[in-house]
């Protein structure tokens, strides 16, 4: 019998820092950051806690993450808990867990473009480059104000 195993994670929180895209010696995109996620519960008389996630993105995925997302946003991500070893410079075995991301989302609503802060003056996507990055097949237009919808 075959058991096929389950790891999906699935975080939302804030940007700790604009994230930076990078490259492999073969030219592949990589961006990494840190979400902070807050814990659900607070102790009695204590401050509330977060929890600092390192974030993974590769290819599309990590061109799209640099290109739109900033430090402090809120973000909804999707992917996968991996672990890698690795020998620090002191010559001591580590290892490290994060989140490789198949998806990263907006999850707060768009900012007036005054107060957005993308580098290049570029705002956020448009809804069709979003869903063609999400992997949406692009029907789902972004209605501005809900004053028209029947429900």
């Amino acid at each position: 019998m075959v058991v096929n195993m389950l790891n999906t994670a699935i975080l939302m929180g804030r940007l700790t820092a604009d994230p930076e895209l990078r490259r492999t010696s073969a030219d592949v995109a990589v961006t990494t950051f840190t979400l902070a996620v807050d814990r659900g519960y607070v102790k009695a008389g204590a401050e509330r806690q977060a929890d600092f996630i390192n974030i993974v993105c590769w290819r599309s995925t990590a061109e799209f993450v640099s290109k739109y997302f900033r430090k402090g946003m809120l973000v909804a991500v999707e992917g996968s808990i991996q672990t890698r070893t690795y020998t620090d410079s002191q010559d001591v075995k580590r290892k490290a867990f994060e989140i490789v991301a198949d998806r990263v989302h907006f999850a707060e609503p768009r900012r007036d473009s005054a107060s957005q802060s993308a580098p290049t003056g570029e705002g956020r996507p448009s809804p069709k480059q979003e869903a063609a990055h999400t992997g949406d097949n692009g029907d789902f237009i972004e209605i501005e104000s809900d004053d028209d919808l029947p429900f």
